[in-house]
């Protein structure tokens, strides 16, 4: 099955984009359930990203071929198919193609400072491209979605309080739903706050930038001297820069903080910021909330490999950790409330 998708798309690339391919690699580090994404090699030599994508907003390749055409640095701009198009359909899915540019990723290391730097020049850049009438029509508002994920939440919440007695057999759903106990009153804080926060957000507009929604360290990749490109636009938004810039003020991912030293060069490299400590506060509650349980209905499933279940619950502990973006959420909303 595996294999004869990849033929497919490699097919599909030739006729759509006349581009011949000697060999598919698939990728398998990426997080996103709704992709498949291969390093190609074609016959030239030239080695490409193939992506199929089903998630996120297909916005995510006109907001990079504009980028590049803007100039902003550590942007890759995806091939065009013959006919013009940043995409083509396969099944339902977008299929593109995007040159490789490295395989190190910053999540794997090593960061220089040089690195650091070029990451908050290249979020800068970025946030102060200009948002034209297209990208104002394609790309969605930045946490648009909480009343889903809050949804979620209260839903996943309530099936680990009150599992189904097939359920109570499996070891994990039993550990899920301990971990979830422990962290009831922090996560009632969270949903909560994350909705009375809304409001008051709708109350105090903040001026939307192009943001790239997700940008961890996982979708950087490093070059040399340091030269870094910021990878994966699936989800892109228009939002403040809160939005991207708690990924460095935050610390979203518990299995790779960013020191103090590490921040102050991305900030040296992105200039002047006015953070608002409640809008970050809010973005990163509401992330926390959308990855707690995400991750925790991929470890539920009962129908999924052992192996993809372990690392979700995994992932669900690093979360609840004491580094853990849920603990990291609930204390940006208290140090907000102190400086409001």
């Amino acid at each position: 099955m595996v294999q004869d998708v990849a033929r497919q798309v490699t097919e599909q690339v030739r006729t759509g984009f006349g581009l011949r391919l000697s060999r598919m690699e698939p990728i398998t580090s990426g997080a996103d359930q709704h992709a498949r994404l291969w390093l190609a090699e074609a016959t030239d030599g030239g080695r490409y990203a193939v992506k199929l994508s089903g998630g996120g907003t297909p916005a995510g390749l006109v907001v990079t071929a504009f980028l590049a055409e803007q100039g902003v640095p550590g942007i890759v701009a995806p091939l065009r198919a013959d006919d013009g198009r940043l995409s083509v359909d396969h099944d339902g899915r977008r299929l593109s193609v995007v040159p490789w540019v490295s395989d190190q990723r910053a999540l794997d290391g090593p960061m220089t400072d040089a690195h650091w730097h070029a990451y908050g020049e290249v979020l800068a850049a970025v946030h102060a491209a200009p948002v034209t009438d297209e990208l104002s029509r394609l790309l969605p508002a930045g946490g648009v979605a909480y009343p889903s994920i809050v949804a979620a939440t209260r839903a996943t919440a309530a099936r680990l309080r009150d599992p189904d007695p097939a359920d109570l057999a499996d070891p994990l759903v039993t550990e899920l739903a301990g971990v979830w106990s422990a962290v009831a009153d922090r996560l009632g804080v969270l949903t909560r706050e994350v909705e009375r926060r809304a409001v008051d957000k709708r109350d105090r507009p903040a001026a939307n930038v192009v943001c790239h929604g997700d940008p961890h360290l996982g979708n950087l990749l490093l070059g040399a001297e340091g030269q870094v490109w910021l990878i994966d636009w699936d989800d892109a938004v228009l939002a403040p820069p809160e939005c991207d810039l708690m990924f460095v003020l935050g610390g979203v991912l518990a299995f790779a903080p960013i020191t103090a030293e590490q921040q102050q060069a991305v900030l040296a490299g992105y200039g002047r910021t006015d953070v608002d400590p409640v809008r970050l506060a809010w973005f990163l509650a509401v992330r926390a909330l959308d990855d707690l349980s995400d991750w925790t209905r991929q470890a539920l499933d009962l129908d999924a490999e052992p192996a993809d279940r372990d690392r979700a619950a995994r992932i669900v502990r690093g979360l609840v950790s004491q580094v853990g973006l849920v603990t990291l959420a609930d204390a940006a909303l208290r140090d907000s409330d102190r400086q409001r």
